[in-house]
Formats: structure tokens, sequence, C-alpha cells
């Protein structure tokens, strides 16, 4: 029976190398590490799913991050990386992490999530293209958010930036 938990540190090396495995060692390069700098990731949203073999079969974690709009900054969540194993994709591995771990995010107050990724994936979790520029050389095509809290993208448009204090970040319920 596959399960999801939160990330423990034991499993950190096993993640890696899924994520390795899915995305290439040279994923570091990316425009989204940028914004994470030294930033931890956000524990209680790093999850993965478990095979009945007890092996890591899917991973998704979550930073903090900041958007400068023309009326100040507000905290966001960077979404990524998800990863499925190539052997179990299509098996709703990835959809199962989606979910449960915005729902999570929206329980722990959190008020919208950004992401680089395909339009037609994401669409169906309620992520719609965004005003919201990431660093380059991201594809500002593939740059969506979904609001958690209603109404919390509406104005949301600006450069995203690492968090503005990582210990409150860190101390948030």
């Amino acid at each position: 029976m596959r399960r999801i938990a939160q990330e423990r540190p034991e499993d950190l090396w096993e993640i890696e190398q899924l994520f390795d495995l899915t995305f290439a060692p040279g994923r570091t390069a990316l425009s989204s590490y940028q914004l994470r700098g030294d930033s931890p990731p956000i524990a209680e949203l790093c999850m993965c799913l478990r095979d009945d073999f007890d092996v890591i079969v899917g991973a998704i974690r979550y930073w903090p991050i900041r958007i400068a709009t023309d009326h100040g900054d507000v905290d966001a969540l960077l979404l990524g990386p998800v990863a499925v194993h190539p052997t179990r994709q299509g098996e709703g591995i990835a959809a199962e992490l989606i979910l449960e771990s915005l729902a999570i995010a929206r329980a722990r107050g959190w008020a919208r999530v950004v992401l680089v990724g395909d339009a037609p994936y994401y669409r169906r979790f309620g992520f719609t293209r965004a005003p919201i520029q990431l660093p380059r050389p991201t594809n500002p095509e593939r740059v969506l958010a979904k609001a958690l809290v209603k109404g919390a993208m509406e104005g949301v448009a600006g450069k995203a930036l690492p968090p503005a204090n990582l210990k409150e970040r860190a101390d948030r319920p």
C-alpha cells in the first residue's frame, strides 16, 4: 500500500537520488535554485511517497519566497521539485503528493504557491499563469501560481526573491 509521509533526515540520500534521476545531476543550476539560496525547505511540506516495498517513488519539496509587488512584499511558497521515479510515472503519485501538500500548506496558513512548470499539467490543481518574475533564464510562460486563500493572488505581480527573514519563516506555525 502506498503511503505519504513527511520527509525525514534519513530520507535525504534516497530523495536526492530520485531528483537526480528525474531531473539530472545538473538540476541545481536551474533558476529556481537561485531563489532558494541558503534557505531551508519548509520541512512540514517536504513529503515522499513510499510504495509497497517501502521504496521512495515520489517526493515533493517547498521553499519560502517573497514576491516584491508595488504594494510591498508578500510571502509565498515555491513548489518544487516534485519527482516520480521514471518506472512509476503515470500512476498518480505526483498528484497525490501535490494535493496532500497543498492541503497542509493551506491548513498551516500559507496563502499562495508559485511554481515553474507545464500549465496543462498543473491547471488541474488550480494553477494559472502568473505575472511573477523568477531569475533568468526562466521562461515566463511557465511561471504559475495558485491562491490557497480566496483572493490571495489578486494584484500579486512582481519579482520573486528569497525570503526576507529565514528565522521568522522557520518559526511559522
